[in-house]
């Protein structure tokens, strides 16, 4: 997240707590129309086995984050406020949240680039401070946290059941060779928000 972003999470992640769910990150995209902020939000992890995040909250958490963006104007002029669950390639934020998917691939883009790489994907091996090593190439590749820009989790969709499962040949090993179609499981819900511009609060 860049450290707009990270204020405004800041300010915004005891609201999204008090009512029972977690703010993963937030996108701050400023544009010369107007910007974009873009809240992800999950259930706690304890609660992910038995709960999913519907639009309901999504529209709860709309509605109680606009209200309190209206007070504090941590953003000077338009914005678009998007809120939506992560979906299944969700994004990454932090290195809590890279240690918690370790053994699973992710796609990554990076501030600065590293031995020549501003994108890479592969297997997130651990954590160790605030560094995260992936597996890169037959070989281990550490990136600092803090030069992460973006990284997204990248789905198996043979264990989701939704690719087919292949020999070495190409052939489906599934019974009955059928595919069953990829469902999207990001909701979301946007609300268009004008802020004062103005604002003794500017960026």
């Amino acid at each position: 997240m860049t450290d707009k972003a990270d204020d405004i999470a800041a300010l915004l992640s005891p609201t999204v707590a008090a009512m029972g769910l977690e703010l993963l990150g937030i996108e701050y995209l400023p544009a010369p129309g107007g910007a974009t902020l873009r809240l992800y939000i999950d259930v706690p992890a304890a609660e992910a086995a038995t709960r999913m995040v519907g639009i309901e909250d999504c529209e709860a958490v709309s509605r109680e984050v606009s209200a309190q963006l209206d007070v504090e104007d941590p953003i000077s002029g338009n914005y678009t406020l998007e809120v939506s669950s992560p979906g299944i390639d969700r994004p990454l934020f932090g290195a809590a949240q890279f240690a918690r998917f370790v053994g699973e691939s992710a796609k990554v883009t990076l501030k600065l680039p590293q031995d020549g790489r501003r994108r890479l994907q592969g297997g997130i091996l651990r954590v160790e401070g605030g560094t995260v090593v992936f597996a890169l190439d037959g070989a281990e590749f550490a990136v600092p946290v803090a030069n992460i820009d973006k990284a997204r989790l990248v789905p198996d969709w043979v264990a989701q059941g939704l690719a087919p499962a292949q020999d070495k040949s190409g052939r489906d090993l599934r019974p009955g060779k059928q595919k069953k179609a990829a469902g999207k499981a990001t909701r979301a819900h946007s609300t268009n928000k004008a802020a004062t511009s103005g604002s003794s609060d500017a960026e």
